[in-house]
């Protein structure tokens, strides 16, 4: 337990475990290997958290984690909000890590395996708030995430919330949305057990 608790941290409520978590290491040990960065838990995912901890969303009860690796950010959700969460990635080796990242945290998601460009303008229909965090790490990124974030504006999602520590391809997106949507493009930082920096997309579709 002490080497569990070592291998943790705590932060807005929920508990993030590190690579070297006993719970992680099984699952490595069952011979899952992501292969899409899904390798660890993404300090952006703290930026969103403590975003949606300050700024708790009206609309909230169906969210759509994109891009979600081990899922911390959709777990919050599911454990702060009282939110049913789908948690969706195109690596379907990240969800052994997510059910043992959701397990530690007494909740669970939903799972589907999906590119951004699969996620339909119906799918989306069915949710209240989008949210993300580093999912604009390569350039070829850029415009499958703001036309899924387009997508999601049509089918009429209420909240979207894109985190990142400010990588180009992130920025070009997000200006783009600035300049269609009337989004809001936020520097964020957040301190405590995990400090982290970075800027917040933030769309709200009134």
């Amino acid at each position: 337990m002490a080497n569990a608790k070592a291998n943790a941290r705590r932060f807005r409520g929920v508990v993030m475990p590190t690579a070297s978590h006993p719970a992680i290491r099984r699952v490595r040990r069952q011979g899952h290997v992501p292969g899409i960065h899904g390798n660890k838990l993404w300090k952006s995912s703290a930026l969103l958290i403590d975003y949606l901890h300050r700024q708790r969303p009206e609309h909230c009860q169906r969210v759509l984690d994109v891009g979600c690796g081990w899922g911390i950010s959709g777990i919050w959700c599911a454990k702060q909000l009282g939110s049913s969460v789908t948690s969706v990635d195109a690596d379907p080796a990240v969800f052994p890590f997510l059910d043992a990242t959701a397990e530690l945290n007494g909740v669970a998601t939903r799972h589907r395996v999906a590119r951004f460009e699969k996620i339909t303008g119906r799918e989306l229909a069915g949710y209240d708030m989008l949210i993300a965090a580093d999912i604009c790490f390569w350039d070829e990124l850029a415009r499958p995430v703001g036309n899924l974030i387009n997508r999601a504006l049509r089918a009429g999602v209420k909240h979207i919330v894109v985190a990142d520590p400010e990588r180009q391809p992130f920025l070009d997106m997000a200006q783009g949305c600035v300049e269609r949507h009337c989004a809001e493009l936020l520097p964020w930082q957040c301190r405590g057990s995990i400090e982290a920096r970075g800027a917040l997309l933030v769309i709200e579709n009134a």
